[in-house]
């Protein structure tokens, strides 16, 4: 592959997501509604998957559980998420939109395609879709190859850092 497009991209996604940072964090101040961004992500995965159990969330956000956990007792607080007794498995409990969260979910989501309608206005429909499709293949392709990522620079780190071969 070009080296060069390969940059570009690389530097665009670095700089979308300082603009994306930075949004979140002017929003934030304004809002101040208590709830982290990354919480509407958890709430919105929710509302779009189903009750699930933590664990489970966490792996679907490519999270870890303590910091799905926080996010959780967020949703929880404000009550838009309820935990309630798994049916599989009553000694667990799974995470289940509440009402209030599906109509904040919903805010959140046409708040959100607004946004991107603003951006995208002068695109035509084709280029529109054209981008919608290329952007699911990238992320597919991008979560489809993460483990062989990690893994080569795992590699990479421990043969340059530590001078030895790590094959986890």
């Amino acid at each position: 592959m070009d080296e060069q497009t390969v940059d570009t991209i690389a530097m665009q996604l670095t700089r979308l997501q300082r603009i994306r940072d930075r949004t979140a964090a002017q929003i934030g101040t304004w809002t101040k509604d208590g709830l982290d961004p990354a919480a509407y992500g958890a709430l919105l995965r929710l509302c779009c998957d189903g009750p699930m159990r933590s664990g489970t969330l966490a792996e679907a956000l490519h999270s870890d559980a303590s910091t799905v956990s926080r996010q959780v007792a967020q949703l929880v607080g404000k009550q838009l998420v309820e935990r309630q007794a798994d049916p599989a498995d009553g000694r667990a409990t799974v995470l289940v939109v509440t009402e209030r969260g599906r109509t904040v979910a919903e805010d959140v989501r046409k708040r959100r395609n607004e946004n991107l309608t603003r951006v995208m206005a002068d695109w035509t429909p084709q280029s529109r879709a054209h981008f919608a499709e290329l952007l699911r293949q990238f992320v597919d392709d991008f979560e489809r190859t993460r483990p062989e990522m990690i893994a080569a620079m795992r590699r990479n780190w421990d043969q340059t850092f530590t001078g030895t071969e790590n094959d986890t």
